[in-house]
């Protein structure tokens, strides 16, 4: 498991940006609070990487690598309670269940605020509504939300999307339970494009339980005005957004990418979309992650001093 956790002191970081009232209480842990202070004492451009439903941070460690390279120190905060490893997520499962998008949002936004500049933010799945929350409370310089997650105001509900949400949505009680893919259900909602033999090593190298509540939350967010997947798409302080979209994706197919786009595009800022050829939902993991990686370190190098491309 991780490291014991620390208290985080919310209005430390100096030039942090402002926002609003995070819940009492929030801890991170030592290990990320050793990344904010790497962060605080570089020169670099920070980049927070948040992960999404059935992974860990360690699924951005080859991001790590690339974007470091290319002129940036990264942070790879996890969700509350998250494991160090697959291996321990798989045996104490127990530890994803409870936990919602509110304060996954809240726990990421209390480790931002320890930063003393704006981070870029990148996302994936539900890391990608994530970035999108924290991009709407203003505390992104850029962010980059690959494949995300509905939030309110997203209408399309492609079939495809709505049969991998089933693990958890068929039975009520899962809303406070963890709910692990079986190895089918992994090979159908992330890794339908690639072959098989690659598909059972990313099952075993980076398939963990996912808490059920956050698919309910989304599920149920057009039917809910108090709805924890809410998005502020129109705050002046958002900053540029890149939406990546795979375009065989069958969690989050084109049709709910293009919506939040749709969405996001009011926002006085710069607001982008990109589909990638031949992708599924793995496409930040898989063998063809860095031409993702790529595509993201080329946007934000527009707006920040990151290296454009790495050769």
């Amino acid at each position: 498991m991780k490291h014991e956790a620390i208290a985080a002191s919310l209005n430390s970081s100096g030039n942090a940006p402002q926002g609003g009232e995070l819940a009492e209480g929030l801890t991170i842990t030592e290990h990320e609070a050793e990344q904010v202070e790497r962060a605080n004492a570089s020169s670099a451009p920070p980049v927070v990487f948040v992960h999404g439903l059935w992974l860990l941070p360690s699924s951005w460690d080859r991001w790590v690598t690339l974007f470091e390279k290319a002129g940036c120190v990264a942070l790879t905060p996890g969700w509350p309670d998250d494991p160090e490893t697959v291996s321990q997520a798989r045996e104490h499962p127990e530890v994803f269940a409870g936990k919602g998008i509110g304060e996954i949002a809240d726990y990421e936004e209390a480790i931002i605020r320890r930063l003393k500049r704006k981070p870029v933010i990148i996302g994936h799945s539900f890391g990608g509504l994530l970035t999108m929350i924290l991009a709407g409370r203003g505390l992104a310089a850029a962010s980059v939300a690959i494949s995300p997650a509905p939030f309110r105001g997203v209408l399309p509900l492609p079939i495809p999307a709505l049969r991998t949400a089933s693990v958890a949505l068929r039975n009520p009680a899962n809303w406070n339970r963890a709910v692990p893919l079986s190895y089918e259900q992994f090979r159908y909602s992330f890794a339908n494009v690639v072959g098989e033999d690659e598909a059972k090593e990313l099952y075993l190298g980076y398939s963990v339980p996912g808490a059920g509540e956050p698919l309910f939350q989304a599920a149920s967010a057009n039917l809910n005005p108090w709805s924890e997947a809410q998005v502020n798409s129109t705050n002046p302080d958002r900053g540029p957004m890149l939406i990546v979209s795979a375009d065989s994706d069958h969690t989050v197919p084109w049709a709910i990418a293009n919506a939040a786009y749709e969405k996001q595009k009011r926002n006085q800022g710069v607001t982008e979309i990109v589909k990638m050829p031949g992708r599924g939902h793995s496409l930040t993991i898989d063998a063809g992650w860095r031409d993702v990686a790529e595509k993201a370190l080329e946007f934000v190098g527009r707006f920040t001093t990151i290296t454009a491309r790495i050769a």
